[in-house]
């Protein structure tokens, strides 16, 4: 079967436009990020996810300014009779837990604290713990899964192990003991500068075996490509081919797995909060605002809605957030 006669190929369509006196049009080429944003854009659900995001990251940065304007002080008490009803147990004044203009979540039971303030506030611990982890299990566990995968033999089989270990190791037991025993100063830091740094480094070292498993078996797999022998051959020594050919072809299942572990982190942190191993009172915090529902949901069930709608949007955010990130840069992967 013969071509068609009349086929036009790219350049002499080019070349036809020229002649015809029409600038002929250029086709630019499109960065992996480019590809990667473009298909990011066409998720709409992950769109929203991401400006649900961005909204909570604003509200982190803007915590004060934003209680200043709509809200009081949150630590401050409004325990008068004018807003809370000591005969009835400390609930407080009002419809729906004292909703009003002036308390837009209405008041916290007994002491009377502003729930939107405690809310908003809630927010900056919650994401600066999340965050804060996520980051430092993603450098360990790249570090840590890289020198594994590249390196292979005993390196590859201690490391292995220990990630084994560390994955069947109770984390949960683990903080609740170790913030018993930790100082009131530390670090430079006290109270709950304290708190937040062990949840910190915690939940990101026993978080970074599960970067490192998925690190260690994309570069178990890159490092037979052709392009890493063809560096190899030419004389290209570990250090080049770790930073210039391995990593920056393992910025996107890395990026991917930090979106995801976020939320799991801001659960954590949350859970670990409503135990009472979390940042010390008075600091808001939303697990243990819905720690202090749980005593006083018989006199104000409208407590524990606020916090709990917080960790559950912000979590659903995430979540929608990562997987449309993770289809943007690994289109196969959910086929």
């Amino acid at each position: 079967m013969t071509a068609p006669l009349h086929d036009t190929s790219a350049a002499e369509t080019a070349a036809v436009d020229v002649a015809a006196g029409e600038p002929a049009k250029k086709i630019a080429g499109r960065t992996p990020a480019q590809i990667a944003w473009n298909r990011l854009k066409r998720d709409k659900v992950a769109l929203a996810g991401g400006c649900v995001v961005v909204f909570l990251v604003l509200v982190a940065i803007f915590a004060p300014l934003i209680v200043k304007a709509f809200g009081h002080p949150p630590n401050e008490f409004h325990d008068g009779p004018e807003h809370i009803d000591a005969l009835l147990g400390g609930k407080p004044i009002g419809e729906w837990g004292g909703m009003s203009k002036d308390f837009l979540f209405g008041l916290e039971p007994v002491n009377g604290r502003d729930v939107f303030s405690r809310v908003v506030y809630g927010t900056r611990i919650s994401l600066i713990v999340a965050f804060a982890s996520a980051i430092f299990a993603v450098l360990l566990g790249t570090i840590f899964g890289v020198i594994a995968g590249y390196f292979g033999g005993i390196v590859d089989t201690v490391i292995s192990r220990t990630m084994d270990l560390l994955l069947a190791f109770p984390q949960l037991l683990f903080i609740l003991a170790l913030v018993s025993v930790v100082p009131n100063e530390m670090w430079g830091l006290e109270g709950t500068g304290v708190r937040m740094g062990v949840l910190i480094v915690v939940i990101g070292f026993f978080g970074w075996p599960y970067v490192g498993r998925i690190v260690r078996g994309q570069t178990l797999s890159l490092r037979e490509r052709e392009y890493v022998e063809a560096a190899r051959s030419l004389g290209a020594g570990n250090r080049y081919i770790l930073f210039k050919e391995l990593l920056p072809n393992l910025i996107a299942p890395i990026t991917v797995y930090m979106t995801l572990m976020i939320p799991t982190n801001i659960l954590t942190e949350a859970a670990l909060s409503f135990l009472g191993a979390g940042v010390k009172p008075p600091t808001a915090s939303w697990g243990q605002m819905l720690s202090d529902a749980v005593r006083t949901y018989n006199i104000a069930p409208t407590f524990m809605i606020f916090p709990g709608l917080a960790i559950f949007v912000t979590v659903l955010a995430f979540n929608l957030f990562g997987d449309g990130v993770r289809d943007a840069l690994d289109p196969k992967g959910n086929r």
